[in-house]
């Protein structure tokens, strides 16, 4: 298989906003420092993050971002082609695509102006559910992205394109793409667990990083990507990943590439040869907001602001427990009769996972909008829809479902 001769593009972007996320946002900027380091021009790179953690007031060091322990400052230089209201799966969609026409809020921006020769990069990390991956304000769904890379291939947007992809149920987001169409993706995690945080920091009190993308950068740092392939980073994540476990999706031909065809190589006087950091403090994306509050309020000193953590902790887990009651109300409206969904598979096909979309949005609109922070934990229930919708439960009936509980549930009296 022959490498392809073009220009090498990127699109690295994070969904996540807020300071408990902030190891999402660190993520994106780490990416963009090796990509640079490695020779990526900044007119063939597009970055999207909402860029609120550098000078968030709960930083004690202000315009410092780090992506693990002790590590150095990810921020300085970092593109911000897309920042704040402007990050949206509508925007990514158009910039990969290379559509600026179609790009929202402020207008034109940068995109990707990619050819039949060219190779494209993409990178995407924040939240997600099966079947999706979330934005600041709104949500990328599984069967919008697989409709935009089929139709980029239709019209020889590219030559080969390779997708990491760190967030919950990050499988469900690829699982359904095609294996002949030069696009190979990594994954976190299968389409039915989630993805983990790691390297709690006890000064910045949040999570620096994400398991997937920290085993998978501190090898690209040290590895000669003109020696090391696709599929070597694969296997590294396999080997040394130990609570996700990544997956891979579609043209496995792809993944036999060096790295260097996508992410370019330059290298250093002085090559490193080891890196041995290892991720620590892992916990589930979904857990990690309770974890926060846990460490915080065991470290605060003072009786008032100890007490206000605790206020703050009791109202997440209220939220948590109205959450899991209403969509189990909701499941049992829908399984009347006896079915059985706890063994449905999480596994969906394109058109049950445009149900999903349909049931998602009615039940973020009618019950628990999470992109509403305080909300987010919603996200760890949606598997209950998609088992739903896997189960060839009538979607109208699950969509009366909804409407009928938030009528009548005392969680939203």
């Amino acid at each position: 298989m022959a490498e392809a001769r073009g220009k090498q593009w990127a699109i690295l972007v994070a969904g996540a906003k807020t300071w408990d996320n902030y190891g999402l946002q660190a993520n994106i900027c780490h990416s963009y420092q090796i990509l640079h380091t490695n020779g990526i021009p900044d007119e063939q790179m597009v970055v999207m993050m909402y860029d609120d953690i550098a000078f968030n007031q709960e930083n004690p060091y202000q315009g410092n971002i780090i992506n693990e322990p002790n590590g150095p400052n990810v921020y300085p230089g970092v593109l911000k082609d897309y920042t704040g209201e402007d990050v949206t799966p509508e925007n990514f969609l158009a910039a990969l695509r290379g559509d600026e026409s179609a790009i929202t809020k402020t207008g034109p921006k940068k995109v990707i102006k990619s050819g039949k020769n060219d190779t494209i990069f993409v990178f995407l990390s924040d939240h997600g559910a099966p079947g999706m991956f979330l934005f600041p304000s709104s949500s990328l769904y599984a069967v919008d992205f697989i409709a935009e890379l089929k139709n980029m291939a239709k019209n020889h947007q590219f030559a080969k394109m390779v997708i990491f992809m760190e967030c919950c149920y990050s499988g469900s987001m690829l699982e359904n793409l095609p294996d002949n169409i030069s696009i190979y993706g990594i994954t976190a995690c299968p389409p039915d667990t989630v993805a983990y945080f790691c390297y709690f920091d006890d000064v910045r009190h949040t999570y620096l990083a994400a398991e997937m993308s920290a085993v998978w950068m501190s090898y690209t740092e040290v590895a000669a990507l003109d020696k090391i392939t696709i599929h070597d980073e694969f296997q590294n994540l396999r080997v040394n990943m130990k609570e996700s476990v990544p997956c891979e999706y579609g043209d496995k031909r792809v993944s036999k590439l060096k790295v260097s065809t996508f992410l370019k190589y330059k290298p250093t006087s002085a090559e490193k040869t080891t890196k041995s950091l290892k991720p620590t403090d892992l916990v589930s994306f979904y857990e990690a907001p309770f974890k926060i509050l846990e460490h915080k309020i065991a470290g605060e000193t003072d009786p008032e602001k100890k007490d206000d953590l605790k206020k703050k902790y009791d109202s997440l887990q209220k939220t948590r427990s109205d959450i899991e009651r209403t969509v189990k109300e909701i499941s049992e409206l829908c399984t009347v009769g006896g079915k059985d969904i706890s063994a449905a598979s999480l596994s969906l096909s394109l058109s049950q996972l445009q149900d999903f979309k349909t049931v998602a949005e009615v039940f973020r609109t009618t019950c628990f909008d999470w992109n509403d922070t305080k909300f987010v934990y919603a996200l760890s229930q949606l598997h209950v829809f998609a088992k739903l919708c896997a189960s060839g439960v009538n979607i109208d009936g699950v969509l009366e479902a909804i409407k009928t509980v938030r009528r009548t549930s005392t969680v939203f009296k």
